[in-house]
């Protein structure tokens, strides 16, 4: 606690940001040192002011701040610093890097980070893409980052871990306020296959000016970031403000034109961001080997499920937008009683799903059959 403490007294003085503090930090060399430096040395430092110095000199050992401490050392979260050798090489890069993570699990660095945002409301295609994406990049050996807000952000970790590949959630809260509560097996899951991270105390709660703080680490680990699903208004177009301001690459997942959940991502692609099909889109941008990790190097043998080719012939028709079931009955010429029994029988195989309406999607294993 001793060599973490003046890190958290340094933050917590009024008016010390993560830009001011790094240039402290670029100057002095530790915190120990800003706080016992003398009023004229402190002035030399760009954006310090003498109120400023004088908050310095006077500030002392936050009571929370030791709590909280306490309550990490306690509960096994590691807590690493700009000037630790585990701190995420390319957060450094940023101009204002949080001088302190809190991490539940192991952050390691990676031969490659990739970030996956998107809609919170996602449609069944977008967390369906998603979970392939995932799956695809961490079985390449890619590091897979994402909020873990719902929809898209979920799905990208499932998708990671699935691919028994890494993940890295970022969050906007401490991390004793998992956020969403409905993920909090999801967080242990991270932790325990990558990291969960914050630069939050830990009982900071999810508010939303966090977010868009959040946002910039998301980005600023990553050497690229995926956007799926995001509406004009979207947070997921402030991630990919900052990862092209942190001049790193930004790619979108391209949706239905008539769906207002994608405008954000079409105005992305015609703004220059790569279009992705699939990870290999994502993959040929960067000039590495990729190398599957050792547990995913076994393929996994396909399951047949013997259709007919009736089911063959209905399944072929189906994707991840809705299709209604008097489109099928014109594209088979199937009898509807004999057809709804056959998509009865697809969706029992969990194949396809129903919506309202009679509405047919195909699912994850449905589109590994076609």
């Amino acid at each position: 606690m001793k060599n973490i403490l003046p890190w958290v007294t340094l933050k917590t003085v009024p008016g010390i940001g993560n830009l001011l503090f790094k240039r402290l930090f670029q100057h002095f060399k530790t915190p120990e040192s800003v706080l016992h430096a003398p009023h004229e040395e402190l002035l030399q430092v760009e954006g310090m002011t003498s109120r400023l110095a004088h908050a310095v000199a006077r500030h002392g050992i936050p009571e929370e701040a030791k709590r909280d401490l306490g309550l990490a050392f306690k509960k096994g979260y590691k807590i690493i610093t700009l000037a630790d050798s585990d701190y995420p090489p390319l957060l450094l890069e940023i101009p204002d890097p949080p001088p302190i993570l809190y991490v539940s699990g192991h952050l390691e660095t990676s031969l490659l980070n990739i970030a996956i945002v998107g809609s919170r409301n996602a449609t069944k295609y977008g967390l369906t893409i998603t979970r392939h994406l995932g799956t695809d990049l961490a079985t390449l050996g890619i590091t897979v980052v994402s909020g873990m807000a719902l929809g898209i952000d979920t799905a990208a970790h499932y998708g990671a871990l699935a691919g028994h590949g890494n993940t890295i959630a970022v969050l906007g809260s401490g991390l004793d306020r998992i956020y969403p509560a409905s993920n909090k097996k999801l967080f242990y899951q991270i932790a325990e296959q990558g990291a969960v991270i914050s630069e939050f105390p830990l009982e900071t709660e999810p508010e939303s000016h966090n977010f868009p703080q959040r946002n910039r680490i998301i980005s600023g680990i990553c050497q690229g970031t995926v956007i799926v699903e995001a509406t004009k208004r979207s947070g997921s177009l402030i991630t990919a403000r900052i990862a092209a301001e942190q001049n790193r690459d930004v790619f979108a997942v391209p949706g239905s034109i008539h769906s207002f959940k994608s405008t954000g991502s079409h105005t992305l692609i015609k703004q220059g961001a790569k279009l992705v099909e699939n990870a290999q889109d994502i993959v040929e941008e960067f000039d590495l080997i990729l190398n599957p990790p050792a547990a995913v190097k076994t393929k996994i043998p396909k399951i047949t499920l013997n259709l007919t080719s009736d089911e063959s012939d209905v399944l072929k028709l189906l994707g991840p937008y809705p299709v209604h079931i008097d489109t099928l009955v014109r594209k088979t010429s199937i009898a509807p009683g004999r057809l709804s029994s056959i998509l009865l029988h697809l969706e029992l195989k969990g194949l396809l799903q129903q919506s309202p309406g009679n509405l047919f999607v195909i699912t994850e294993t449905g589109s590994r059959e076609n």
